[in-house]
């Protein structure tokens, strides 16, 4: 067997345990791609000091009003937009706050646009169109960990002033390079060679997860592991908000459900009416008072009048 050569990415190289899969009965391949993606935790696991690194740097520009922004291309692009699109309704963040910017556009999301990725100069204009400055981060994300359109991206936002990391999964590629956090998740060949939403995009997924959970936990959008800022859109997550206003207060759900009514279905200012006896315009006022973080209204003198 031809070996591949040194310099070929892991993530485009051809293991030959799979060279047959084509031949082979539905639940083998099955197990063969299950047993893969198993392998894939450990490989976020190696990276963890990395990813906690960024993330305690993404975190403190975020708490001083600065932006969480992903860009990503092709299958990168679409985690990062989907990463981003989901903390609003999780953590009550205005949707400018954390963004996905994917190579191609909006259009990109859901059919390829040839080419994109390979566009420098619009990963570097992306960035300028956002006004990228000192207190945002940038994170580019790169399978292959050379995409132009993303190295361009996080290289121009380094230049701005940014905070950058660079998420890929392989080793020593130019995004390590132009960022100042290099994130390198090594997951090795894929199933299907060179197929990187597989191996790949679930690694990807699973940081960017990280990344944006643990940066919210920071920022103090959770209260111990509930979603005290959850937007409660519909029925499911108004009996969500219901649930933890009782389990942080000890109130019944009858009366948790009550609060959250006349709070508007703020979440915070519910558990604060309940634990403290106030109404919802005095509850908002203790909030503020301590930036809105739940748990220093909650550990204020029960007396205390709202500032």
């Amino acid at each position: 067997m031809t070996r591949p050569p040194a310099a070929l990415a892991t993530t485009e190289q051809s293991d030959p345990r799979y060279r047959r899969i084509d031949r082979l009965p539905t639940e083998e391949i099955a197990r063969l791609m299950n047993a893969a993606d198993s392998t894939v935790p450990a490989a976020v696991a190696r990276a963890v000091p990395a990813i906690s690194a960024a993330i305690e740097d993404i975190a403190a520009r975020m708490r001083d009003g600065g932006r969480l922004l992903y860009v990503g291309a092709g299958t990168s692009g679409r985690l990062a937009v989907l990463d981003a699109s989901e903390c609003p309704p999780t953590f009550g963040t205005d949707p400018e706050v954390v963004r996905g910017i994917i190579a191609g556009g909006e259009g990109a999301l859901t059919r390829s646009v040839e080419g994109a990725e390979d566009d420098a100069g619009a990963g570097a204009a992306a960035i300028r169109e956002q006004r990228v400055g000192p207190l945002d981060s940038v994170v580019g994300i790169s399978a292959s960990g050379r995409a132009p359109f993303v190295v361009a991206a996080v290289a121009q936002a380094r230049r701005l002033g940014a905070l950058t990391a660079g998420l890929s999964c392989n080793g020593g590629g130019p995004l390590s390079e132009a960022a100042e956090h290099a994130i390198e998740v090594i997951v090795g060949p894929e199933v299907v060679t060179g197929s990187t939403r597989l191996k790949a995009g679930t690694a990807q997924k699973l940081v960017l997860n990280m990344i944006s959970t643990i940066s919210m936990i920071k920022c103090g959008r959770t209260f111990g592991n509930y979603m005290i800022e959850v937007s409660a859109s519909n029925a499911k997550l108004v009996d969500r908000a219901a649930r933890i206003v009782a389990d942080i207060t000890g109130a019944d759900l009858a009366a948790a459900r009550g609060a959250l009514a006349a709070a508007g279905h703020e979440v915070k200012t519910a558990v604060v009416m309940i634990a403290r006896r106030l109404d919802a315009g005095e509850a908002r006022l203790l909030l503020a008072a301590f930036d809105g973080r739940l748990d220093g209204a909650l550990d204020s003198a029960p007396d205390a009048p709202p500032a």
